[in-house]
């Protein structure tokens, strides 16, 4: 019985969490007007999540494509099939890994970084202050924050797509010796701008939505002490990750079967 009632305990919970937040992003689009004239906040957080982000972004999409290129060509060579490899780098970063470690490593670093930034703002009451002066803390710290992250993740996915097709492109090529113009024009003839590429950048978006809206949920209602401020940050990590992948298998089954 005890355990039967720590997994209802449990299952309450997590629906109650996620009915929070849904309330929580309702409230944030509630306040899009307000957003859209406050552009400066937003562009000014796009350049601490976004920007820079873009550096840890543009090197590991380097290296996964690398990767990428050396094991497919090694597997592809067995199959006398090494001149795919170019559209397999390709369509294996537009459509999966692209969009998904984009997403996990713009939560370990700008959504983490968002955590912590508002749950220091509450430890040390400036939201409260605020309220007292008749200032919407959603509308003037959240919101910001929430939209440059939205805006910023397609964006950081198509430097990760691009670095990483330049790594494959590095080492099937350069290393290895496939033909340039079988390489590129193999991915040219095969991808597709809709079923790839528009895809792809759906599935950044709204990875990016989730990962903001959990970052900034998370720093809105941490406990307000430092160790509360360090179990949210970790929370916005775990959760972020898990919700992204979650979601990039429901956006498969929809959009590629």
């Amino acid at each position: 019985m005890n355990l039967i009632q720590n997994i209802g305990a449990k299952t309450i919970a997590f629906i109650q969490a996620l009915g929070a937040t849904v309330l929580f992003l309702l409230n944030i689009l509630m306040l899009l007007p307000q957003s859209l004239l406050r552009m400066r906040l937003t562009v000014r957080q796009m350049y601490f999540s976004g920007v820079m982000s873009v550096l840890i972004i543009a090197v590991s999409g380097l290296f996964v494509g690398m990767v990428i290129g050396l094991q497919g060509y090694t597997q592809l060579a067995k199959f006398k099939s090494a001149d795919v490899l170019g559209f397999m780098v390709a369509a294996s970063l537009l459509r999966e890994l692209g969009p998904v470690l984009a997403a996990i490593l713009f939560a370990s670093s700008a959504g983490g970084a968002m955590t912590s930034e508002i749950g220091l703002m509450k430890t040390t009451e400036q939201l409260e202050a605020m309220n007292v002066m008749a200032v919407n803390p959603v509308a003037r710290v959240v919101a910001p924050r929430f939209w440059a992250g939205v805006l910023s993740m397609p964006l950081l996915a198509c430097i990760f797509n691009v670095a990483g097709i330049y790594g494959g492109y590095l080492v099937g090529v350069q290393w290895l010796g496939l033909d340039s113009g079988v390489f590129w024009s193999n991915m040219q003839n095969n991808i597709d701008v809709v079923y790839d590429v528009a895809n792809g950048l759906l599935k950044s978006l709204i990875f990016g939505t989730a990962v903001s809206l959990i970052a900034v949920y998370q720093g809105f209602h941490c406990t307000p002490t430092a160790e509360g401020i360090l179990r949210a940050s970790t929370r916005t990590v775990v959760s972020s990750a898990l919700t992204v992948l979650a979601l990039d298998f429901i956006l498969t089954a929809f959009m590629f079967t």
